[in-house]
C-alpha cells in the first residue's frame, strides 16, 4: 500500500470521510392523514343564525372553506379593541416568554447542525522541560532541560455510520418547530383571553349601570311609600316590602362591582400592567360590530391551522427521530481525527518543519446489561404515547370548533328571546308603574315588575356579550389567522 504523503492535508481526509455515513435507522416520519370527516358536528349548520333587530343581533354567515385573516379580532370594528390587543402582544410577559422559548430552541437547532461538520480547532502552546538522559541509554549523563514549542491545527469529526447524529439533528428540528407552534398558540390564547376579557368588562359596566338605575328607582319609589305610609294609604306591610327591596337590589350591586373589578385586573395582568396602573378603556358592547361572516376553515385543513395540532405533530416528529438515535446508539461508532502543525525547540524555528498525525477510533458496546435495548424499547413507547396525544389534540380541535360553532348558533337564538323578554319586561313596568301612579295597582305588583324588569335586562346584557365572546371563541378554536405573522416573528427571531 502506498503511504500518504505528509504533505497532504489531513482534513481531506475527514472531509471525505463523510461519504462514509451510511444508512439512517429509525422510522421515516410522516404526518399522519388529517381526517376524513367532511363536517364538525352530528349536525350541519343552518347557512345562517337568526336574526334579532338590535345592534348585535345581526344574522351570522358560515362561510365554509374561508381563512380567517391574521388580525381576525378587527372583524369586531373597534379601534379600543384593537389598541388592547396590541398593547398585549407588544407588552405581556406570557407573549415575552413565548418569543424567548422560541428564540432559544432555534438557536439550539442551529448549534446542533453542526454536528454533521468536522471540528476543526488551533492550538499554540509552549514547555520547558527537564529529561534525565540516563534513562535513554546515556547513563551519567545527567538531566537535560530544554524547551518546546508547538503551534497545530486539529481536526476530528464523527463518522455518522447509521443516521445517529442526523436523527439527533432532526429531534432538535422538530423541538424547534414544536417551540414556534407552542408560541403562537400563546399569542393566540393571550390575544382571546384580552377579547374575550374586555368584552367582558363592557357586559359588566352596563350591568352595573342598570343596577344602579334600579336602585335609584327603587329609592324614589320607597320616598313615595314613606309618604303614602305616614297618611295611611298603604300598611306596614307593603312599607317593609319596599324596604326589603331596596335591600335586595342594593345587595346585587355589590357582587357586580366585584366582578368588574376583578376583570379589570385581569386584563391588566393580560397587557403586561399591575392594576393600579391599568386605565378602562370603557368602550359600550354597542361600540362593537358583530362579524356578519364567518370563515370556517375544512375539517380536512383544520389540523394545517390549529397551532395545538401542529405542536403535537412536532412533537411526534421528535419522538419518532429519538427512536433512530436509540436504535444508532446500539451500534458501533466511529471517529476520526487529524493534526497538522509544527513544532520546535526555539520560536523562531517553530515553522520550518511539519509534523502531523491521523487517527480513528472504533466504538461499541459490548455488555450494558440490557440498558440500550430498554432506551430503545423506552423510545419507541415515547413514540407510542406522543401518537395518541396527537391523535386526542385533533379530537379535542374539532370538538372546540364543533362547540363553538354550535353556541353560536344557539347564542343567536337566545338573544332573539331575551331581547322579546326584556321588551316584554319593560312594558310591564311602564304598565305597572302607570296603574300604582293611579291608585289601581299595589306596590307589590310595582316591585314585581322592576324585579322581572331588572332580571329579563341582565339576561339580555348576559346573551348579546355571549354573541361577541362566543365568536372570538370560535375564532380560536379556528387556529386564528396567524400564517403571515409567524412568518415574519420566525424570520425576527433569527430561525435557522
Amino acid at each position: 500500500m502506498r503511504p500518504v504523503s505528509p504533505h497532504f492535508p489531513p482534513a481531506s481526509l475527514l472531509l471525505l470521510a463523510m461519504s462514509l455515513s451510511g444508512c439512517v435507522l429509525g422510522p421515516d416520519y410522516k404526518s399522519p392523514e388529517a381526517p376524513a370527516s367532511g363536517r364538525y358536528g352530528v349536525d350541519a349548520l343552518p347557512a345562517q343564525t337568526v336574526a334579532t333587530p338590535v345592534i348585535g343581533g345581526e344574522a351570522q354567515r358560515f362561510l365554509a372553506g374561508k381563512d380567517l385573516p391574521d388580525r381576525w379580532w378587527t372583524l369586531f370594528g373597534s379601534d379600543k379593541l384593537n389598541a388592547l390587543v396590541d398593547e398585549a402582544l407588544a407588552n405581556s410577559p406570557s407573549a415575552a416568554s413565548a418569543k424567548a422559548a422560541l428564540v432559544q430552541a432555534q438557536a439550539l437547532a442551529t448549534a446542533r447542525g453542526a454536528d454533521l461538520y468536522p471540528s476543526v480547532g488551533i492550538g499554540v502552546g509552549g514547555t520547558r522541560q527537564k529529561v534525565d538522559t540516563s534513562s535513554f541509554g546515556n547513563p551519567g549523563g545527567g538531566g537535560s532541560i530544554y524547551n518546546l514549542f508547538n503551534a497545530s491545527v486539529d481536526v476530528s469529526y464523527g463518522v455518522d455510520l447509521f443516521g445517529g447524529t442526523r436523527r439527533g439533528i432532526e429531534a432538535v428540528l422538530a423541538q424547534s418547530e414544536l417551540a414556534r407552534f407552542q408560541s403562537e398558540a400563546a399569542y393566540q390564547t393571550l390575544i382571546a383571553n384580552v377579547v374575550t376579557t374586555a368584552i367582558q368588562e363592557a357586559q359588566l359596566r352596563a350591568q352595573v349601570a342598570a343596577q344602579e338605575a334600579i336602585v335609584a328607582d327603587q329609592e324614589k319609589s320607597l320616598k313615595v311609600s314613606d309618604s303614602q305610609f305616614e297618611l295611611g294609604a298603604i300598611g306596614k306591610s307593603e312599607l317593609l316590602s319596599a324596604q326589603s327591596q331596596l335591600a335586595s337590589q342594593r345587595a346585587a350591586l355589590a357582587p357586580l362591582r366585584l366582578q368588574l373589578s376583578q376583570t379589570r385586573n385581569q386584563l391588566a395582568v393580560y397587557l403586561g400592567k399591575l392594576p393600579g396602573d391599568y386605565t378602562p378603556s370603557n368602550f359600550e358592547l354597542s361600540e362593537l360590530k358583530l362579524p356578519e361572516d364567518l370563515p370556517v376553515s375544512l375539517p380536512s385543513t383544520l389540523v394545517q391551522r390549529r397551532p395545538d395540532v401542529l405542536a403535537a405533530d412536532a412533537a411526534l416528529r421528535s419522538a419518532s427521530a429519538n427512536v433512530g438515535i436509540a436504535a444508532a446508539n446500539r451500534l458501533p461508532k466511529l471517529a476520526l481525527s487529524a493534526s497538522y502543525g509544527s513544532q520546535a525547540s526555539k520560536t523562531e524555528n517553530l515553522f520550518k518543519g511539519d509534523v502531523w498525525s491521523l487517527g480513528a477510533n472504533l466504538s461499541a458496546p459490548l455488555f450494558d446489561f440490557g440498558a440500550l435495548k430498554a432506551l430503545y424499547g423506552a423510545s419507541r413507547a415515547a413514540y407510542q404515547q406522543s401518537e395518541a396525544d396527537y391523535k386526542l389534540t385533533v379530537l379535542n380541535a374539532f370538538r372546540n370548533v364543533a362547540d363553538a360553532l354550535r353556541q353560536i348558533e344557539t347564542d343567536a337564538e337566545r338573544l332573539q328571546a331575551q331581547h322579546e323578554s326584556a321588551s316584554a319586561a319593560a312594558e310591564g313596568l311602564k304598565l305597572a308603574q302607570l296603574q300604582y301612579q293611579l291608585g289601581a295597582g299595589s306596590y307589590l305588583q310595582l316591585l314585581n315588575a322592576q324585579q322581572q324588569h331588572a332580571q329579563a335586562q341582565a339576561a339580555y346584557v348576559q346573551a348579546l356579550a355571549a354573541r361577541y365572546q362566543d365568536t372570538a371563541a370560535l375564532f380560536q378554536a379556528l387556529g386564528g389567522g396567524w400564517t403571515a405573522r409567524e412568518t415574519n416573528t420566525q424570520t425576527a427571531a433569527g430561525a435557522p
